[in-house]
């Protein structure tokens, strides 16, 4: 019996990556789609993977991506017109005739979340568990380890720990989890069509509590520093990260500090998916530190340090402004996560499944979405 061929989409970035190196290492065959070939892409190829670059907002090129393969691995694209991507996507997947869509959603999805993005990857659930005959597997985690450990090189070449998101606690799972599940569900849809999985790490954790772990690893005197939204706006300028980007990330650490992500955390959502239990975060702390970027060279401390005494002196992004100027629609009555009762009631412990207007167990969050 031949063996299913599977779309990777976003296989450049930190889960799509993964999944094509966990999808290879069982010599299953995977079409990588990326938006551009690059070095990134050489290294897919030497997996053995088929590379392919397309368009994520033109269906024409996702169809020609999608033939001769029958699963997929949907990444939605963090971009302000990222519905087009999901539209575009799940025209390509209907003409296809995929056999299963495994999407990668959020924990905080819904349609009155302040963040455009998450309303958008809300949306984008809805049209790919739509699609006719074609099984769809929602993959929900929450605020990643990798959110933390973008700020190892601090930690490793300074001996400062910034921490975005106070005391509050979260169960972060990694790219690998999250990929490993997503492989998982791949290789066998039919025992997972139409479920929802929220993939957590193995405890829950605030960023003082990673802190023991981050000494260990990197055997350094690391102290805490709180890092307040203005900084980090100015950071992130600094590095090049994207205002759309940081525009969502803001609204996350408001969710994170309600307790949005230590709701119904941790689980054994991973272990029932793959066998194996979720990664300690310590381990994924090694896994970062062995990176290029947390390297103990003069050329890294260097920059690490020019770039953290810039930040007083520069100029943030102003969200507000940059929303209005790209005519971002808005929700006419925002509620993070914790504000909303039906996000809280679909959300709730033991009940893991996103509200759906399709799904009959959350028909009372859905009247009140509604009302």
């Amino acid at each position: 019996m031949t063996q299913a061929k599977i779309l990777v989409t976003g296989a450049n970035g930190k889960t799509g990556r993964a999944l094509v190196a966990q999808l290879r290492e069982k010599n299953v065959p995977v079409k990588a789609l990326v938006r551009r070939l690059d070095a990134r892409s050489v290294q897919l190829q030497k997996l053995g993977a088929e590379v392919v670059a397309a368009d994520m907002f033109d269906p024409n090129q996702l169809l020609d991506a999608m033939r001769d393969t029958q699963r997929a691995y949907f990444c939605p694209p963090m971009h302000p017109h990222m519905i087009q991507s999901a539209s575009a996507f799940c025209l390509a997947a209907r003409e296809a005739k995929l056999e299963c869509v495994v999407g990668l959603s959020q924990w905080l999805a819904s349609p009155n979340h302040p963040s455009l993005h998450t309303r958008q990857v809300w949306h984008a659930d809805q049209m790919l568990a739509a699609i006719p005959n074609v099984a769809h597997v929602t993959l929900n985690p929450g605020y990643f380890a990798d959110n933390y450990l973008r700020f190892l090189d601090f930690a490793a070449l300074l001996g400062i720990w910034p921490i975005i998101t106070g005391t509050s606690r979260n169960a972060p799972p990694s790219n690998e989890d999250i990929a490993r599940c997503a492989a998982a569900i791949l290789l066998n849809p039919d025992k997972h069509a139409g479920k929802t999985y929220r993939p957590t790490g193995a405890e829950l954790l605030s960023a003082y509590d990673m802190l023991p772990m981050i000494r260990r690893v990197l055997k350094n005197s690391v102290i805490p520093v709180r890092l307040p939204v203005w900084m980090l706006l100015r950071s992130a300028r600094i590095q090049g990260e994207d205002a759309f980007v940081m525009g969502s990330l803001v609204h996350y650490l408001e969710d994170h500090k309600r307790g949005a992500f230590e709701m119904a955390a941790p689980n054994d959502d991973i272990l029932q998916l793959t066998g194996a239990p979720a990664e300690p975060f310590e381990v994924t702390v090694r896994r970062y530190a062995a990176m290029g970027f947390a390297q103990k060279t003069f050329a890294n401390r260097l920059r690490a340090f020019i770039n953290f005494n810039r930040v007083p002196f520069s100029r943030g992004y102003n969200l507000q402004a940059f929303e209005q100027e790209q005519f971002h629609p808005m929700a006419p009555k925002p509620e993070y996560a914790m504000q909303s009762a039906a996000w809280r009631i679909s959300h709730g412990a033991g009940q893991n499944r996103p509200y759906s207007f399709n799904s009959a167990s959350s028909g009372v969050a859905s009247k009140m979405v509604l009302a």
